[in-house]
């Protein structure tokens, strides 16, 4: 690059948004001009370019500095009806030019005559079916309200040049215009399985079969996107539509397959009480998260999990899985409360288990499955005034639908 060079575009780019004067314009050479109407393009300074190319073709007549000219008006959002007049002129001198009938529909279009826009759109038709011009074309019958035209229009091109923004526009004004969201949907499903596609089009899919509430169609969507790029959350999308489906078999499936989040997948086993399965996530989970409350629930699962619910052995073990998980730094009320009533429950120590429930209802005073607990101490205590208040109030705000509420109450009433 020339010193000139480097001087001018400093010059430019301090002065970007400074109109460039007539008397400054009057001083510069038409080769300077040339360059610096450039420069003020490629850094978007359409004001300045637009100015610089009407000076240019005041002097020398050329088409081309016209074109440009009107281009940075249209690019500035400025002098709209003055160029649509320098335009026209130049059509009656260069009747039938294909480059004013582009230029016009656009500057026609932002004037809002749509009607003028129309007939330029007829005219240019009559001149040319490349893509570029049948696309421009469409716009003036899209703004105009005649959307099938429109749509005929950009059908035409995506045929010949299958481009997703193109089929993106198709798809809207099926969507919007036409009621043709069924059709949209089908166009859109071919190209993406046709070709690697944008998140943009997938948005557009969502947003159709949400419309239609298509919870298929949204899940085998997310399926696609997670394919395409594993981001976290399409897989959490798809495990949402598989729960919102009550499909817990195809989210297992899925996350077998996929072998990613195990701990979702955990408590799906947990869920369908599929409790062997959760139990070989748990040293994986653990090994990976390095979180102590892993090895609570690999307790919590190994009582869950034996077919003989008094076995001794596996009453010890389960004790004293938990009291590693304890010992760890576990003290979520949940473990607590399921360790005390273990202890309660199997008569290992009721007077430890009592205090740990205890423990648990610091946390949440209010819990009636904790309440249940402790009145189940009470119970194996023989203190069954106190059981018997306690298993009253949980009675009171839970009733007797659950088997295990509802033989405590029955056991404690008798106590009583």
């Amino acid at each position: 690059m020339s010193w000139n060079r480097i001087v001018l575009m400093l010059c430019v780019l301090t002065g970007l948004h400074t109109v460039a004067s007539a008397k400054e314009i009057m001083k510069i050479s038409q080769d300077e001009l040339i360059v610096r109407a450039l420069l003020y393009d490629e850094y978007g300074a359409y004001e300045n370019s637009y100015q610089v190319y009407k000076k240019l073709f005041d002097d020398t007549g050329a088409g081309a500095y016209l074109f440009k000219e009107v281009t940075a008006a249209l690019m500035g959002k400025r002098h709209i009806h003055e160029s649509i007049a320098r335009l026209k002129g130049w059509d009656k001198t260069h009747p039938q030019s294909i480059e004013v009938r582009r230029l016009l529909i656009p500057l026609y279009l932002s004037a809002k005559q749509i009607d003028n826009a129309k007939k330029e759109a007829e005219f240019l038709l009559e001149q040319s079916r490349l893509p570029v011009d049948l696309d421009l074309a469409s716009n003036s019958f899209l703004y105009a309200g005649e959307f099938k035209r429109a749509l005929a229009l950009l059908n035409k091109i995506y045929a010949t040049l299958p481009q997703e923004e193109i089929l993106l526009r198709i798809a809207e004004i099926m969507d919007e215009f036409t009621n043709q969201r069924k059709e949209a949907i089908q166009l859109l499903e071919t190209h993406r399985r046709m070709n690697i596609v944008s998140e943009e089009l997938y948005i557009r899919l969502l947003l159709l079969y949400q419309k239609e509430k298509d919870i298929d169609g949204i899940l085998e969507t997310y399926k696609a996107m997670y394919a395409q790029d594993d981001k976290e959350e399409y897989l959490n999308k798809i495990i949402d539509a598989y729960v919102y489906k009550k499909d817990m078999d195809a989210a297992i499936a899925f996350l077998e397959e996929n072998g990613k989040r195990d701990d979702i997948l955990y408590e799906l086993y947990k869920t369908k009480k599929d409790f062997a399965k959760a139990l070989m996530l748990i040293d994986r989970l653990y090994k990976e998260k390095k979180d102590a409350k892993w090895i609570a629930e690999k307790g919590v699962l190994l009582f869950e999990n034996a077919q003989n619910k008094n076995d001794k052995k596996m009453i010890a073990q389960v004790i004293a899985t938990l009291e590693e998980a304890i010992a760890l730094g576990v003290d979520d009320s949940i473990y607590l409360n399921y360790y005390g009533y273990t202890l309660i429950d199997k008569e290992v120590d009721v007077a430890k288990g009592m205090k740990i429930i205890q423990d648990a209802l610091v946390q949440q005073p209010d819990n009636t499955y904790y309440l249940d607990s402790l009145a189940w101490g009470y119970y194996k205590k023989h203190e069954c005034t106190k059981a018997f208040e306690l298993m009253k109030r949980v009675v009171d705000e839970e009733g007797l639908e659950e088997q295990e509420i509802m033989e405590h109450w029955d056991a404690i009433r008798k106590c009583k």
